[in-house]
């Protein structure tokens, strides 16, 4: 259902749009009546949004954004800007860090009403990962060249199609036993659809939440060894999970092809929850939804007879009233 928006009709260009993230926040601004330019280096990643647009009101366009001209063309007319870029390999600095100040620069220099930037909770300019130290500079940037630009830090996003749930999700499908790297590890897992939501609500009000920094977490905090034992659950499958000594898990995260890099490790093991006094979803007027909202329903198609399986819960209630 369409929802009452001063976005209606204002062209709102979307860099990283054909990403993760970027699915959902083009979908919770096409609600809200907004023309949307999708500027992205495989814009037809997106195809998939297309039915959910109106004639003219989705346009995808090639975009690099560490080549300045690319960038300008993306902005040419656009009213709003939103930069979900982000990457765990390649030139870190120049895509999270540099690149993010020159759309700043740009859209304020052609008049851009609001602008947000996507980071992450854990940028830090003295971390000892390439990604954090990216995502400080990226907001520095972003900042010194849009000032009123908003800043939202989210935690590790989830979703029914996500790379993080559904990675331990096929895991714990297949292995009887599982390590659990950084178990005490503790997660404030965000809602992708609860992050868009605060994108817009962010483009909508500039007037209040311009110039200023979120951080957007779930409302509950679990340990890595939580989240391995949900999962098993919502699956309706009894596992082991052995907790891994740091040092171990260091080493793995290591070595080459591992599903994990260092900086992953790295920052897995420091944790991903709101800082204490920040702004968050409560400033934004957003309620972030939990996980358990969801898992039974994601995990099913990793059960055994599938939707005719039954989750641990379930099998447990059967077994006793038999």
């Amino acid at each position: 259902m369409p929802i009452s928006s001063p976005l209606s009709g204002q062209l709102v260009t979307i860099f990283g749009g054909s990403g993760y993230i970027g699915n959902y926040v083009a979908q919770a601004l096409l609600q809200r009546g907004a023309r949307i330019r999708l500027a992205s280096r495989a814009p037809h990643k997106a195809q998939a949004l297309k039915p959910l647009a109106n004639l003219g009101q989705l346009q995808f366009l090639p975009c690099d954004i560490t080549r300045e001209e690319h960038v300008a063309a993306a902005l040419d007319g656009a009213d709003y800007v939103v930069n979900l870029v982000g990457a765990f390999a390649g030139d870190l600095g120049t895509l999270m860090g540099e690149a993010p100040g020159v759309i700043a620069r740009l859209a304020q220099t052609k008049g851009v009403q609001a602008m947000v930037h996507i980071s992450a909770i854990g940028a830090d300019a003295n971390s000892r990962t390439a990604y954090a130290k990216a995502k400080a500079l990226g907001e520095e940037r972003v900042l010194a060249g849009f000032p009123k630009a908003t800043i939202l830090r989210p935690s590790i996003v989830f979703g029914p199609d996500d790379n993080f749930l559904n990675l331990f999700g096929g895991m714990i499908e297949m292995l009887p036993v599982l390590p659990v790297f950084g178990p005490e590890a503790k997660l404030q897992l965000v809602f992708a659809d609860d992050v868009a939501e605060a994108v817009a609500v962010a483009l909508e009000h500039s007037e209040q939440h311009g110039g200023h920094i979120y951080e957007l977490g779930g409302p509950e905090q679990l340990s890595m060894m939580d989240i391995h034992e949900r999962i098993a659950a919502a699956q309706g499958r009894s596992r082991r999970f052995i907790a891994m000594p740091d040092g171990l898990s260091a080493a793995f995260a290591a070595m080459p092809g591992t599903p994990m890099s260092r900086d992953q490790w790295t920052l897995l093991k420091a944790g991903s929850t709101v800082a204490p006094g920040a702004r968050g979803f409560a400033e934004l007027g957003v309620e972030p939804r939990p996980l358990g909202l969801f898992l039974d329903k994601w995990m099913t198609r990793y059960r055994k007879h599938g939707r005719f399986g039954l989750s641990n819960d379930r099998a447990k209630a059967r077994k006793n009233a038999g």
